[in-house]
């Protein structure tokens, strides 16, 4: 059903959701465009709508091929008694799905495509941080893929938006804000997030296109921040040399390493005539050890458009409920302390695990399992071990055959034979 948005424009249906809003197909005085509507208790917020408010300029003012361009904020109420009110970003509409959904699609993609479009997003980046303003959540949800005549164009979405929510009231000193698979490690330590996590957020994408999987992610957020922080991606086989040292570059632990957007744009398309013809990499899914969680559980969650689920599974966001159909995966929680950094095997996250080859079991799980069946049998023996001396001696003037084989007043204790431990 229709509904107005201020006195410019109509929603006519969904086109996604997010955990921060719902983006609509809507009509606006120049023809089609696309509404994100804030959530209503964010919209209530009206020290956010002050925020979004005066950040206006800066959201309306960012212009590139790469960036959806956001044409109009409206903030308008919904009744008469100014009690509701609504918060939101009318922005270019883009045809096209979101690099998620093509990625469940693909599973990976081939090097010289998968390079060809975060070279694309890193143009829009350069522009973005020439103009003082940091993405903050860059993954595969916030880049969507336009499909004009002749070409497909990668676009940034989203600019600016997981700052205004985040901050100041919703921050909070010592939070962690983001998406754990994305997350820069001075995020996680704390650390004010500048240019360079857009940087390393963009990377952590292209080595997802090309491998189908994130360099650190798997399991429980907790345990994903601390690989981030602590371990070093595993090399990808199958691509050039220059390709590797580019994307290890980019995920270094020290921002001031990292390439920045401009620089990162040009490497990549200087690399692309060697990209020709390379087919999608052939490997397995990676192996790893469960990680013990740095927090117990998320406190919050807050995303941007969020893709339809498919392939790849969302982690729940609170214990006990199922995982999101739309991947909120964008969470906020308490900074781990020094200790809980420090903790855990230092070295290369995952091995990667060539294509077709089964997964092998964990070895610490493996010899944990070993010592715990060691255990029990040795607990177990020394229980009948004690039963059968305390009957042998209460035993003992009974007759002389105690049922073993064993006269039972010989002054001698009967030897039961118990089985080797696994």
């Amino acid at each position: 059903m229709a509904r107005n948005i201020g006195s410019h424009y109509t929603t006519h249906r969904v086109l996604g959701r997010g955990s921060a809003g719902t983006v609509w197909l809507g009509e606006g005085p120049d023809g089609p465009v696309a509404i994100k509507l804030l959530r209503e208790d964010l919209a209530a917020d009206r020290d956010l709508a002050e925020r979004f408010a005066h950040e206006r300029h800066a959201l309306l003012g960012l212009e590139h091929p790469n960036i959806v361009a956001v044409r109009d904020l409206v903030i308008a109420e919904q009744d008469e008694t100014r009690e509701h009110q609504e918060v939101a970003l009318v922005m270019d509409l883009v045809r096209g799905p979101d690099l998620r959904r093509h990625l469940e699609r693909e599973r990976r993609l081939a090097p010289r495509e998968a390079v060809e479009i975060v070279a694309a997003v890193a143009n829009g980046l350069a522009v973005a941080h020439a103009a003082g303003i940091v993405h903050r959540d860059v993954k595969p949800e916030n880049i969507l893929l336009d499909t004009p005549e002749g070409g497909r164009v990668a676009l940034l979405t989203d600019f600016g938006v997981a700052k205004l929510i985040d901050e100041p009231r919703h921050g909070g000193k010592g939070g962690v804000v983001g998406t754990p698979d994305y997350l820069a490690p001075e995020i996680v330590e704390g650390l004010p997030p500048r240019a360079a996590v857009d940087i390393y957020a963009l990377v952590t994408v292209l080595y997802e296109l090309l491998a189908g999987f994130t360099p650190f992610g798997g399991g429980h957020p907790g345990a994903v921040l601390r690989r981030q922080v602590t371990e070093t991606a595993a090399e990808l086989p199958g691509i050039p040399r220059e390709l590797w040292e580019l994307i290890q570059q980019c995920l270094a632990k020290a921002p001031a390493s990292r390439l920045r957007a401009a620089e990162l744009a040009s490497r990549l398309r200087e690399l692309l005539p060697d990209l020709a013809g390379l087919p999608p990499l052939d490997i397995g899914d990676p192996e790893a050890a469960a990680e013990p969680a740095v927090v117990e559980e998320p406190v919050v969650a807050m995303a941007g458009t969020g893709g339809g689920g498919g392939g790849r599974a969302a982690v729940p966001l609170v214990r006990g409920t199922a995982p999101d159909s739309e991947r909120e995966t964008h969470t906020r929680m308490r900074v781990p302390d020094a200790e809980e950094l420090a903790g855990g095997a230092h070295g290369t996250a995952r091995t990667i695990r060539p294509a077709g080859e089964p997964r092998a079991g964990s070895a610490r799980h493996t010899a944990s399992a070993r010592r715990r069946r060691r255990l029990t049998v040795t607990a177990a023996a020394l229980v009948c071990a004690a039963a059968l001396g305390g009957w042998l001696l209460l035993s003992g003037g009974d007759s002389g055959d105690d049922g073993l084989g064993e006269p039972a007043g010989d002054g001698r204790l009967a030897t039961v034979e118990l089985p080797e431990p696994a």
